[in-house]
């Protein structure tokens, strides 16, 4: 049976590409916020979700950490996708045309620069698969999209400018989801657990639960603190740790954590995907 697999956007995003890359057997699924792709996974309808956590550019994807700790979903593995934005309009378009870009919020940051020196303005939409579809139907000269060159083959626009990103290093990783927890075996390769932890309100709580990677030589490759429940007294922290979760290191420092922690969280353990 084929898999589904989900992704936030429409056809041609590059969550899409990801969804490809990954498995070039899968259907790719595509849904119209972060929210339908977390619940079609919970309740089956797709096989696993593709979701956008960070990019090296415009930094991480806020709401990832939002429904990451409140859904019944695990990570299973990432990926790395190298982003190549493109400008795009009709096909009777030309560059001295365009007065005003439409893209997502992220990938418009992710060409900040790029839209300044050619004077646009610029207009978020939901998504940059979908600012394609709109520039096509809209069939004005005058507006153009930020998206990916398979957006433009999908909707017969011509690429009028590429590589529109301000930096070459514009990576996105992305994160691979299913219902089920698995833990695959402790065998040597370089794995990825990653969690969520609250730490009690008392004085050096973080300094205290953070203490017991220090002393049993664990990388932590990723910590970033958001709010809870909207309350500025209740701190949750997102972390990725280089390692297996059965090692004795991580078991012995989140042993630890637990000590100075009012819940934790594991979201995930899997192969890392990092050179």
């Amino acid at each position: 049976m084929t898999k589904k697999i989900g992704y936030q956007g429409e056809a041609g995003a590059n969550s899409h590409i990801a969804c490809n890359l990954y498995d070039n057997n899968s259907s790719s699924i595509a849904l119209k916020t972060f929210d339908e792709v977390f619940i079609s996974l919970e309740k089956n309808e797709i096989d696993l979700a593709m979701i956008p956590i960070e990019n090296t550019i415009a930094g991480r994807v806020s709401d990832i950490h939002r429904l990451m700790p409140t859904s019944n979903v695990n990570i299973i593995g990432e990926l790395f996708l190298k982003i190549n934005h493109c400008l795009m309009s009709l096909n009777e378009s030309s560059l001295k045309d365009i007065k005003t870009v439409r893209s997502h919020e992220m990938a418009l940051s992710q060409c900040r620069n790029s839209i300044l020196d050619l004077g646009l303005n610029p207009v978020v939409s939901a998504d940059t698969a979908g600012s394609a579809r709109e520039v096509s139907e809209l069939k004005d000269t005058s507006i153009a999209a930020i998206a990916s060159p398979l957006a433009a083959e999908i909707y017969n626009l011509k690429i009028l400018k590429e590589d529109m990103e301000d930096a070459g290093h514009n990576t996105t990783r992305f994160l691979i989801l299913c219902k089920d927890k698995i833990i695959p075996e402790n065998k040597g390769e370089k794995f990825i657990t990653t969690l969520v932890f609250k730490v009690k309100n008392v004085p050096s709580a973080l300094y205290k639960a953070m203490g017991g990677f220090a002393t049993n030589g664990v990388n932590m490759l990723k910590l970033e603190s958001y709010q809870v429940d909207g309350s500025f007294q209740s701190t949750q922290f997102y972390t990725d740790l280089e390692g297996h979760l059965e090692s004795e290191a991580i078991k012995t420092a989140i042993d630890e954590l637990e000590y100075y922690s009012e819940e934790i969280k594991i979201l995930g353990v899997y192969p890392s995907a990092r050179d």
